[in-house]
């Protein structure tokens, strides 16, 4: 697929795929990094996020920033027609073996804003898995096109990550269940799932014996161009940067997040906004 069908992709169906950005090299230091992440999160922790798996920020590991501003990652999505990006935040989410499907959500949360039903997205997510995926160990699955289009599940969603939810407690419930209009997104370790924040996404159990391991990195294209209560809304987001960092790394990463003019009002995050034609819905 060519670049202009990926994006005509991304606007139409609310995602699209580019392959091979990773190299092998760099997917291995990733897996390392994201290991011992893993490894050290609290068991504690861990139960509460059974469906998720892991949800680690990236500022946990200043080796994370070579992720956040890859040049063939970036160039990728320039190449894709996603220009003056800016970085939000990012988290690694390992599902481990046995664990049980991610319900269904979109990410987006600045529905109160009339920007959120603009063709082009306000806020995208790169995906990175750090080993092949298919529905056998957690693959993503989306719903094309309902990050602009109503879908009936919309009206039938609670809020997402309420606890119940995030620990999986009840499998029954809508949001967990195969819908016939999903589609799987399987991919190969070192390729990039780009997908408009918007879209409902979920993704199979992980029945292998091994943790199935993805960053998702939230970058906002187009920025200088947002209006300004919705840049305060995706700065007042950010992650913060560890003072102990190193000064060059901590510069790189600056140099591409997210500002806002100081003074402006955010909008607040919400995620019980959401019909095409901007109607609100009451979470169920």
């Amino acid at each position: 697929m060519d670049n202009q069908n990926r994006y005509q992709q991304l606007i139409e169906n609310g995602y699209c795929v580019v392959e091979n950005v990773l190299p092998t090299e760099f997917l291995v230091r990733l897996r390392q990094i994201t290991d011992e992440l893993v490894k050290a999160m609290p068991a504690e922790e861990a139960r509460k996020r059974k469906s998720t798996g892991s949800m680690i920020p990236v500022n946990r590991h200043a080796g994370l920033v070579d992720l956040v501003d890859h040049p063939a990652a970036l160039a990728a999505l320039e190449s894709i027609g996603l220009e003056g990006i800016r970085f939000q935040s990012g988290y690694v989410i390992s599902k481990p073996p046995g664990g049980p499907p991610l319900f269904w959500h979109y990410d987006w949360g600045g529905w109160s804003h009339p920007v959120s039903f603009e063709k082009e997205p306000a806020q995208i997510f790169l995906m990175y898995y750090l080993t092949d995926t298919t529905p056998h160990n957690g693959c993503l699955r989306v719903i094309p096109g309902s990050h602009r289009h109503e879908n009936p599940l919309h009206a039938l969603l609670a809020r997402a990550h309420t606890d119940d939810l995030d620990q999986a407690n009840d499998l029954n419930r809508i949001e967990f269940q195969t819908r016939s209009d999903e589609v799987d997104v399987p991919v190969r370790a070192g390729d990039l799932v780009v997908g408009d924040s918007r879209i409902l996404h979920a993704t199979h159990a992980n029945e292998s014996s091994q943790y199935r391991t993805v960053i998702t990195l939230w970058f906002q294209p187009f920025y200088a161009d947002l209006p300004e209560s919705i840049k305060a809304y995706s700065a007042a987001r950010v992650q913060d940067i560890p003072a102990d960092w190193p000064e060059e790394t901590r510069n790189r990463l600056e140099k591409l997040l997210v500002y806002a003019q100081e003074g402006v009002e955010p909008i607040p995050f919400s995620r019980d906004y959401y019909r095409p034609d901007g109607r609100p819905i009451e979470p169920g």
